[in-house]
């Protein structure tokens, strides 16, 4: 499938049965509380994209300048978050997204979210504009999934989902990858530049002259979250770290590592 055809396909992305289920008791009080409403879905991609793309639409003259849940439920008001959250209940029952364990993909989104904020703080960038890049920087991953299902199975015999290698070896065989995918949704729902160029270039943050930081926060809390998911020892985890990304954001490791901390004392002795 062509990359223009594929941004141009119908797909809806599922969100997290659990956390729909408590957005809609939240919405049925007599009076919501707006803070708990903005932590719940912040916590669900699915929900997180369809706030933001309201939000940032025409219907609101601020195209491309919402980047959080906050920002944009002041904007959106709880009429267009009922009408959301029971049109995630109602699709609740799709399939699961061919190849990907649905719960793993969550935690795994939300852990590189919350270490991106993290240390978007270290570095001076916006902390709210990380976070949401952080959680949808797979958004493209699930599109092509659910666009051409049996090609990203094949692929996943050689290079599984979720491994940093997963973004070259797509482009070998599709002449275009997730974060292509994923920018170029991104860019379709008038997100904020900012999040689309860090979605566009988590991959290789600093090649060929591009030079987006949120890209650089991006790749640096995905090594993390992998790390964590492979459960990496720290002999393994000082062998993968990424140091040329670091390097230009002046982030060694072990100020990754202590950002947002992750429990590491289940993961294997070095």
């Amino acid at each position: 499938m062509l990359l223009h055809a594929l941004l141009a396909s119908e797909f809806v992305l599922p969100s997290i049965p659990r956390v729909v289920a408590l957005l809609l008791s939240e919405l049925e009080r007599e009076q919501p509380d707006l803070k708990k409403i903005s932590q719940l879905i912040s916590t669900d991609p699915a929900l997180t994209v369809r706030l933001l793309q309201v939000s940032n639409s025409a219907s609101f003259q601020l195209s491309g300048q919402l980047r959080s849940v906050p920002e944009s439920l002041a904007v959106v008001g709880l009429g267009h978050v009922r009408a959301m959250a029971q049109a995630a209940a109602a699709k609740a029952s799709l399939k699961a997204v061919p190849g990907i364990r649905q719960q793993q993909y969550w935690d795994y989104c939300l852990d590189v979210a919350k270490v991106s904020r993290s240390l978007a703080g270290v570095v001076r960038q916006n902390q709210q504009a990380a976070f949401t890049a952080g959680l949808i920087h797979l958004v493209g991953e699930l599109a092509m999934r659910m666009a051409m299902p049996e090609p990203m199975a094949a692929l996943d015999v050689l290079v599984p989902a979720m491994d940093p290698r997963r973004a070259r070896a797509e482009r070998r065989q599709f002449d275009y990858d997730y974060t292509q995918v994923g920018a170029g949704l991104a860019r379709q729902w008038a997100f904020p530049e900012a999040i689309v160029d860090a979605i566009a270039h988590q991959d290789a943050p600093f090649l060929n002259d591009a030079y987006e930081p949120l890209a650089g926060v991006i790749h640096l809390a995905a090594w993390r979250a992998r790390a964590k998911m492979a459960g990496l020892n720290q002999r393994e985890m000082a062998v993968s770290f990424p140091g040329p990304v670091g390097e230009v954001l002046s982030l060694d490791i072990d100020m990754v590592l202590q950002q947002d901390p992750i429990d590491w004392n289940g993961q294997r002795a070095a």
